[in-house]
């Protein structure tokens, strides 16, 4: 059978400056678009999850820009700065994480424009670096705060476009503002550091956070539908008989009863012919359910191939385990498997025992598997057991 198919100096010419670095920020910006950065720089090949790296970015940058506007201010506050100075303040630490995050999600690709909004940060950030003096603390603070969301967002390449812009942009803004240097830091600067200090590293960690928790959720769901046939549900072939192998050798190691049962849709070429593969897929998921449901929790069903399924019964010798094979087979007999075309089926069973001379998984499931082609032979629908030393014995035979 085959295997299943199965993100303050001199500041009364700020803003023509700002103005000035503005459209050549623009200008640079313009090919930020490089291959090869963590998150896809070329067109958005789905704006979901561009819209969705936006909103996940949108919080550190209100929390990041908000306490930054601390730091920057109290250094514009012991310098006696321009009006225009707190004015450009203002909107880049209050107002800019806002509309910074409309643009991004109106955007035809919300992830590249996010991407320039971050650069935008870090181009600013170098420019109130210069308009403070380098002060000392809330320079070094801006600039490694701005970096670390660079590193967690896009990588070192992303870092360097990052810290390219920052220098150029500090160094337009001392020049055009004629900067004058004055790195000594005040407690007024250090009580205003300590919002960025404390409060952006907590909100990039619990972004950081639910971002590896998402992740850590998408793999074990990964993991899960690697080992899922599609169809039925179950466990598909691979993952069935590693399990399979895993009861073996349990026993081997305890002992104890085991038992193998192998299933087998009757007639199932039949229903595809007459009812077309939906009909039948319908059929396939609907003997899954029920193998399920009837099954204790310790025991393993899978799909094997096609039609067939096969359930693994731990600690089950081998009358109970054709008890439990018959309970199967009864259900899927009683039950509509398709109800559009009210499609009913039965199912041939062979059962095999893990007894002393069972060699490894291949033989315990071609025992298996040649009880249920015995029962087959009989003319289906029935359970039919191996019993070593002796000759297939027929638990259920009905017309």
């Amino acid at each position: 059978m085959a295997d299943d198919v199965t993100a303050g100096g001199k500041t009364e010419n700020g803003a023509s400056a700002l103005h000035s670095f503005d459209r050549a920020l623009h200008a640079s910006l313009a090919g930020v678009s490089a291959p090869g950065m963590t998150f896809a720089e070329g067109p958005s090949r789905n704006r979901d999850q561009g819209l969705r790296f936006v909103r996940r970015m949108y919080i550190p940058r209100v929390v990041g820009l908000g306490a930054g506007f601390f730091a920057v201010a109290s250094v514009l506050y012991q310098n006696h700065a321009h009006a225009l100075a707190w004015a450009a303040l203002i909107f880049n630490g209050l107002v800019w994480p806002h509309f910074a995050f409309l643009l991004a999600r109106r955007s035809a690709d919300p992830q590249r424009t996010e991407i320039r909004n971050l650069l935008a940060d870090s181009a600013c950030g170098g420019i109130w670096i210069a308009v403070m003096g380098f002060n000392l603390l809330p320079s070094v603070l801006l600039a490694a705060m701005l970096a670390m969301d660079k590193i967690s967002v896009g990588g070192p390449r992303l870092l360097m476009r990052a810290i390219a812009l920052q220098l150029t942009g500090c160094v337009a803004a001392a020049v055009l503002l004629g900067v004058d240097v004055q790195p000594a830091t005040t407690m007024v600067n250090v009580v205003g550091s300590l919002p960025l200090l404390i409060a952006y590293p907590i909100a990039v960690g619990i972004a950081t956070y639910r971002l590896s928790r998402k992740v850590r959720d998408q793999n074990r769901l990964l993991e899960m539908l690697s080992r899922t046939d599609g169809l039925s549900g179950l466990l598909n072939r691979t993952c069935w008989v590693e399990a399979v192998s895993s009861e073996l050798s349990r026993i081997e190691r305890n002992g104890g009863p085991a038992s193998l049962l192998m299933l087998d849709i009757d007639h199932f070429k039949l229903v595809n012919d007459r009812h077309g593969h939906p009909a039948g897929d319908e059929v396939i998921r609907s003997v899954a359910t029920l193998v399920r449901a009837t099954l204790r929790d310790y025991d393993t069903a899978g799909r094997y191939g096609g039609e067939e399924f096969g359930v693994i019964l731990p600690d089950t010798g081998i009358e109970c385990a054709t008890a439990i094979a018959e309970r199967i087979r009864l259900r899927i007999e009683a039950a509509t498997l398709e109800h559009e075309a009210n499609i009913r089926c039965t199912v041939s069973v062979g059962i095999a025992a893990a007894t002393a001379d069972v060699r490894d998984v291949r033989e315990w499931i071609e025992r298996a598997d040649r009880a249920l082609y015995r029962a087959k032979a009989l003319g289906r629908n029935r359970t039919v057991r191996h019993e070593t030393g002796a000759p297939l014995a027929v638990a259920q035979i009905n017309s």
